[in-house]
């Protein structure tokens, strides 16, 4: 495989690949309150798993009206799989089973670990050498997220084990996923590589969804259809196109810390949609998360 890392120079921050971030967060994170709605008409592994399919297959549809080719050359293929289960299987199948022994906001506060792993894996494999600037911003991101969620540490017992080594795993899969994509790139058309990495991530869930979880339509209010609308085109579509894009343009670090503003908007998105708590407290929480992920890609 080719090294695409380079180690002589600074990786250079491109404004493209800052505004691709910026609409995979707001994309991402409006997407928490959407799917804990969903979940309430919908059983999980068949939610993640059909939308995530049905969203291949819009972007197929999408790169074939662009005239962008969906050949991908054999040599290609280790890679595809390899970001695909790290970056799509690996984390909604460990995050949706954390949330078995959990709450959600453990799990999430768990789950956004990810950039320190991305960082910490970044530097040797990559040669992205953190700046003080940017582990500034990384423990300021940490410090106010621990604040949105509750500030009040995470209550590790026998019991919530399993839950907590899922979510580490499924944190630290899509930091490698992240590294593997920068390091190792696939050199498809985005279009192209953002559908085979969701249809290939996302098939073998609704498979098993559709065999174990019982399924009714019936229950899906008109909203519920609308929110899966949304779901299936701007969480799978517009927003895994935008992170690939801003990947390639990006340190995998930056890219990785930028992804601390997806925890930020859902928290604000559920608390203007689903009525949640959202104090004084929690705002300033947000400013100062959110002024650290400016502070981190500088």
């Amino acid at each position: 495989m080719h090294d695409s890392t380079r180690r002589d120079a600074r990786a250079r921050i491109a404004p493209a690949g800052l505004m691709f971030l910026a609409i995979t967060s707001i994309g991402w994170g409006f997407n928490w309150p959407v799917t804990k709605f969903l979940l309430a008409e919908l059983p999980p592994l068949t939610l993640r798993g059909v939308t995530g399919v049905l969203g291949a297959v819009l972007l197929a549809l999408l790169a074939i009206m662009r005239r962008q080719s969906l050949r991908v050359e054999g040599a290609i293929w280790p890679r595809l799989l390899t970001a695909a289960v790290l970056n799509v299987t690996g984390w909604m199948v460990l995050m949706g089973l954390a949330l078995l022994w959990l709450p959600a906001s453990e799990a999430a506060l768990i789950a956004y670990t990810m950039p320190v792993w991305a960082s910490i894996i970044a530097w040797p494999v990559l040669g992205e050498r953190p700046t003080v600037l940017r582990t500034l911003g990384l423990v300021m991101a940490f410090a106010g997220l621990a604040t949105i969620m509750g500030g009040n540490g995470i209550a590790a017992s026998a019991e919530k084990a399993p839950g907590i080594i899922m979510a580490l795993a499924g944190a630290f899969g899509f930091a490698v996923g992240t590294v593997f994509s920068k390091k190792y790139p696939i050199h498809l058309p985005p279009i192209t590589a953002a559908a085979w990495q969701i249809g290939i991530g996302c098939l073998p869930i609704s498979i098993v969804g559709l065999l174990v979880e019982t399924t009714h339509l019936s229950k899906v209010t008109p909203l519920g259809w609308w929110l899966l609308v949304y779901s299936t085109v701007v969480q799978f579509c517009i927003a895994y196109v935008s992170w690939f894009a801003a990947l390639a343009r990006l340190p995998a670090s930056v890219a990785a810390i930028g992804t601390m503003a997806v925890p930020v908007i859902g928290v604000v998105a559920s608390a203007i949609a689903l009525g949640e708590p959202l104090g004084a407290g929690q705002i300033a929480a947000l400013i100062f998360t959110l002024a650290a992920v400016v502070l981190a890609t500088r």
